[in-house]
């Protein structure tokens, strides 16, 4: 339980979200807004308009999962929209910077080595 990574795919949604929404609504949102399948063991992150709350929407063994924090202050930068996919391109990286306050905008990203994905 409790076991976010970096091993992990986030999918940010592009679009704000009524915060009010549970474990069904998110997951309507993932299929039908998203195209992703909710369970597929992803964490998809939503944001409301006023970019003061977040919440992480993530399949674990034997169920959902749902992390929701508020700011107190401030607000939460979004990372830069790739236009090419569409999508918001998140690390593991990228959102704990988020959370913490850190802009997204201006980050200059250090060549590092990373495995080759397999293909199957």
């Amino acid at each position: 339980m409790f076991s976010l990574n970096e091993s992990h795919h986030y999918y940010l949604c592009s679009a704000s979200v009524d915060m009010r929404g549970g474990f069904n609504s998110l997951c309507g949102v993932v299929r039908s807004f998203m195209g992703r399948d909710p369970l597929s063991g992803d964490v998809f992150i939503f944001i409301n308009k006023t970019r003061t709350r977040i919440k992480l929407l993530h399949w674990e063994r034997g169920g959902l999962v749902i992390y929701h924090k508020r700011l107190e202050s401030g607000t939460l930068s979004l990372p830069s929209f790739d236009f090419t996919t569409k999508s918001y391109q998140m690390s593991w990286c990228d959102l704990i910077m988020m959370t913490e306050g850190v802009s997204l905008k201006n980050i200059t990203r250090k060549k590092r080595y990373n495995l080759p994905s397999k293909i199957a």
